[in-house]
Parts: C-alpha cells; structure tokens; sequence
C-alpha cells in the first residue's frame, strides 16, 4: 500500500473505517439511518475538514505575524437547499479575541478562505470507480 493510498475497512454494521498515513478514522451513521452513532458519519467529517481546513489558515495567518489566538475559533453554520436538501450555504464566523488587531480583520477572512478543501471543492477531481472481485 502506497502512503497515499487510503485503506478502508468494514468494521460490522454501517461502520467504515479508513487508515490514512498511520491514521485510523471511524465512522458510522446515526441511528436514524440503521447505525450505532458511535462515530461521525462520512459527512460530518466533510463538514468538519472544511471548518477545521479553514480554522488552520487562520490559525497560520496569526502565527505568521505573531498575533495570539489561542482564545479564538469559528463557527460554521450550514444551511440546506429546501428542493434537494442538501447543504446550500456555509457561513463562517471567525471569533477572534478582543486585543486582535483591527487592521488584520478583512486579511484574516481572506486567508481563511484560501481552505484547499474549499479549493478542491471549487476544482474537483475526477473520479473513477472499479470493482474487484478477490481470488
């Protein structure tokens, strides 16, 4: 297995499980939909790589100009399309401290939306689905 490949495995139920560059991510579905909801769901950690993706570049930004922001964080707030209920819009509001520099408000936001998982969102890869049939 190649350190780039994803190897992903059944684990009982609707349980998946991948392993990613020495990683092991769970997940599993909420009990609505027949899982145990003892993990994320695929979805959630979609959702949760786009707020953490963006949460890094701020926290890069602010390290890069020695700005603490520790007491710092964000909130995204998702809204879904009422036809395909899928999510339609996400809104990000950065919580900065109180001593952060007013002069840095407008560069922050836009670091924040430099998030490569946004990116490749925008320029998406193409994918390629095979099956194979084990001897």
């Amino acid at each position: 297995m190649d350190e780039k490949d994803i190897k992903v495995t059944f684990s009982g139920g609707v349980k998946v499980q991948a392993e990613y560059k020495g990683f092991k991510i769970l997940t599993d579905q909420p009990v609505r939909e027949g899982g145990e909801g003892t993990a994320p769901s695929p979805f959630d950690l979609f959702l949760a790589s786009l707020a953490t993706c963006a949460g890094y570049f701020v926290v890069a930004f602010c390290r890069e100009r020695g700005i603490p922001i520790d007491d710092g964080g964000l909130t995204v707030r998702t809204e879904r399309h009422p036809l395909t209920h899928m999510i339609g819009k996400m809104a990000i509001k950065i919580d900065l401290p109180a001593d952060f520099p007013e002069k840095y408000k407008n560069a922050v936001v836009k670091a924040a939306d430099t998030c490569t998982v946004k990116a490749h969102i925008f320029n998406p890869p193409a994918f390629e689905i095979a099956a194979e049939i084990k001897k």
